[in-house]
């Protein structure tokens, strides 16, 4: 019960929802289009991408604009270690992960000690750090060229170089880490991150190690980021120091804003309604960047909760006697 609040609803119709979307996500492939296939791909991996920094702004209240150097960095971590070492499943993404989570560590303990703008501007700066030495390291990275070449990863036994088999793994990584995302939102831990978020010098004066909090936050959201990163690297084979810089940030940041803080369902909507609007307008003009542009700035005026809270106002939850 507790878990399907974190991702936006409660009780047994939501259940139920979530249960009949599972299943639709599980079936579509079945249609044999390899375009919706991809498509889904796509939105389930930046899905998990926003769900990551929805932890961060809409749990704990802190807006980052670094969040794509946890991505990046695991991405480009698991085309090392695959073109390098060996594609092995069971090595690159423990591998991706590892890196990213790393780095949300590190980058968190110094810029944590900073809040508001100021601490949106260090993990702005941090993660321009890492973009500068992706462009540099060219003997590691390839620089402005990337990592091409990186292959689908390889488990004994199964074949996931194909467009469904990979999809069914995505899923597989995604429905996991949101099921995990949802206990800890709706746990005491979760809890305490809301309580941060409201009055963080309340929290303090009751006893609560504020700093310590904040940073499991955000380390939790830079492994569900690095999971994303390193998901991406199989899925477009290819990472450039594009996918650290602020821009991917932005876009993410832009995710979770037009899907609704506060949820871990609100993030994942935007990224799709992001992702869908980006495919199928881009495919009839250029100006594609203006018209997202102009969308998210009706749904800021209409639904100032996102896309989830306008859904949930469309179709209010029944009242009972318990609630």
């Amino acid at each position: 019960m507790r878990g399907a609040a974190a991702l936006g609803g409660t009780g047994a119709g939501a259940r139920a929802a979530w249960i009949a979307a599972a299943l639709g996500m599980a079936l579509l492939p079945l249609a044999h289009d390899r375009y919706l296939i991809g498509t889904l791909t796509e939105v389930l991996i930046f899905g998990l991408f926003a769900m990551s920094l929805g932890l961060l702004v809409g749990f704990t209240g802190l807006v980052s604009l670094g969040h794509a150097a946890f991505f990046g960095t695991a991405a480009y971590a698991v085309g090392l270690v695959s073109t390098r070492v060996s594609p092995a499943l069971l090595l690159t993404l423990p591998a991706g992960i590892a890196a990213g989570t790393l780095a949300a560590l590190v980058i968190g303990v110094f810029a944590l000690r900073a809040t508001g703008v100021y601490f949106l501007m260090l993990t702005l700066a941090f993660a321009q750090m890492a973009y500068a030495a992706a462009h540099q390291w060219a003997w590691l990275t390839g620089g402005t060229n990337g990592l091409s070449g990186i292959p689908r990863p390889s488990i004994p036994g199964v074949d996931v170089g194909g467009a469904v088999p990979f999809y069914y793994l995505v899923l597989l990584a995604v429905g996991t880490a949101a099921i995990l995302l949802s206990r800890i939102v709706a746990s005491p831990f979760g809890a305490a991150l809301v309580g941060i978020r409201e009055n963080e010098p309340r929290m303090r004066a009751m006893g609560f190690d504020t700093f310590r909090l904040k940073l499991g936050a955000f380390v939790l959201a830079g492994a569900a980021a690095a999971l994303s990163g390193a998901l991406y690297a199989y899925y477009n084979g290819f990472v450039s120091p594009d996918d650290l810089y602020w821009t991917r940030s932005g876009e993410v940041l832009v995710m979770v804003l037009l899907g609704g803080a506060g949820t871990l369902l609100g993030p994942a909507v935007g990224a799709g309604a992001v992702l869908v609007l980006q495919n199928l307008v881009s495919s009839l003009t250029e100006r594609w960047t203006m018209i997202l542009g102009a969308a998210f700035i009706l749904v800021v005026l209409v639904a100032p909760r996102g896309l989830a809270g306008l859904m949930a106002d469309r179709w209010p939850r029944p009242s009972s006697p318990s609630a």
